[in-house]
């Protein structure tokens, strides 16, 4: 059986009283990537929060990389998990070197060290290196992109969390932003948990989905499982409306 990156088990959230969802268990495999579907308050961004610990479960428990979440040392457990999220977020006022290389200065890495893993990843990014030293407003919305996520590969983490981040750029250009993100996650060999409303999105990157909604995993599994078999009702208009 295939070891999970994560986990839930019977985890519950809720904000002053008022529950985003109940119960909700799941595993993503390792080394692949999950995807986990939902309309717009569906609690996507909630479940990504629980596995890198900015929130805490009001029920159940949540292990990441082999271990519950942990209520002490969570700085030295986020690094271990990269981040991208939609528009980059990247630091105006740093250049791309700096951007992408800053927790590597912040954990004492060598600077031959540095330089090799940025080089690395922008190969891996399909970015010049004459972007090195611009800015983010210098760059489109897709180097922008790309530039995030070297950010979040940086430190060559176990984990890499998406959270909607191909939406905000073009069309042609989420195209290309795939498949650089489906070759770099396959050279790095790194697990990835991608949140998106965007069912084909979720088809085209990942191996397994998770469909939430209503404050419930409606149906799991293989993408290619669920495909073949969506439980009536809302997995199955999803499915038929967005493929």
């Amino acid at each position: 059986m295939t070891d999970s990156c994560v986990s839930f088990s019977g985890v519950g959230k809720h904000f002053a009283g008022d529950w985003v969802f109940r119960d909700i268990t799941f595993s993503c495999p390792s080394g692949e990537t999950t995807a986990i579907v939902g309309e717009s308050g569906s609690g996507k961004t909630t479940l990504l929060q629980l596995v890198n610990g900015v929130l805490r479960p009001n029920q159940g428990t949540v292990h990441v990389l082999g271990g519950e979440v942990p209520a002490q040392g969570i700085e030295a457990f986020r690094r271990r998990i990269g981040y991208a999220v939609q528009g980059a977020g990247l630091f105006p006022h740093m250049t791309v070197r700096q951007n992408v290389d800053l927790l590597a200065r912040f954990e004492g890495w060598s600077r031959d060290a540095i330089e090799a893993r940025f080089a690395e990843l922008l190969e891996e990014m399909g970015l010049d290196t004459s972007l090195a030293d611009r800015y983010p407003n210098q760059l489109s919305g897709g180097q922008q992109q790309r530039v995030g996520l070297c950010r979040a590969l940086m430190l060559k983490p176990g984990l890499l969390l998406l959270d909607e981040p191909f939406s905000a750029v073009d069309p042609i250009t989420r195209i290309e932003l795939y498949e650089q993100f489906v070759h770099a996650q396959r050279h790095e060999g790194v697990s990835a948990l991608l949140v998106t409303h965007d069912m084909r999105e979720a088809v085209k990157l990942a191996q397994h989905l998770v469909i939430v909604g209503s404050g419930e995993v409606l149906q799991a599994g293989e993408t290619s499982a669920v495909l073949a078999a969506p439980r009536p009702g809302y997995v199955a208009r999803l499915v038929a409306t967005h493929l």
